[in-house]
């Protein structure tokens, strides 16, 4: 039984907050080990650009004769799965209280934005009538980012702020989003 010590000897930490920026979301994040981590996101991200809907629209027209007009992007929705590697950096800022980590990370990420474009077709001799359609945009890809987290010593509290990348394989390949936040996590 004592070859398994190591193992026990380690006290798992769980943490549950709110993360502010791209995506908005709720994240729960739990540690593997002293090194890494795992996390889970669900919330809400921003609609992409207009430029990348109405490339969408023209690469798949609703009607070979259909002129794109304009779009509304809602109910935008995230799902994000990632592991992390943690460094412990305080001494390097000669910090007294509290442990600040510095963080790389990978993972992967579901983003689900609902459109409505709206369209017409040309008819010289008709007046132009205003077409919707209604689509579910549905992008899945990798993302990779860094960040750092500061760890309070009384309380059962940490902050954070996170930069990364996300890269688009389903929908659109190749496409990029940056994407950030800050939040703050509940130790338990």
């Amino acid at each position: 039984m004592w070859v398994f010590s190591p193992i026990f000897s380690y006290a798992q930490q769980h943490q549950l907050g709110l993360r502010l920026g791209e995506p908005l979301s709720i994240t729960y994040k739990t540690d593997l080990d002293d090194r890494f981590s795992v996390e889970g996101m669900i919330g809400r991200g921003s609609a992409n650009s207009a430029a990348y809907y109405r490339r969408s629209f023209e690469n798949n027209r609703p009607l070979s004769s259909a002129v794109y007009q304009g779009h509304t992007a809602s109910d935008a929705f995230t799902l994000n799965a990632r592991v992390a590697y943690h460094e412990d950096i305080t001494s390097e800022f000669d910090i007294s209280e509290g442990t600040l980590l510095a963080y790389l990370g990978a993972g992967a990420q579901l983003r689900s934005v609902n459109v409505n474009y709206v369209y017409f077709t040309p008819n010289p001799s008709e007046q132009t009538v205003f077409l919707n359609e209604s689509r579910t945009n549905i992008d899945l890809g990798p993302e990779g980012y860094f960040g750092s987290e500061y760890l309070f010593e009384d309380l059962p509290i940490s902050v954070f702020a996170e930069v990364g990348l996300f890269f688009e394989l389903i929908d659109r390949p190749g496409h990029l989003k940056l994407q950030g936040g800050i939040g703050a996590r509940y130790l338990f």
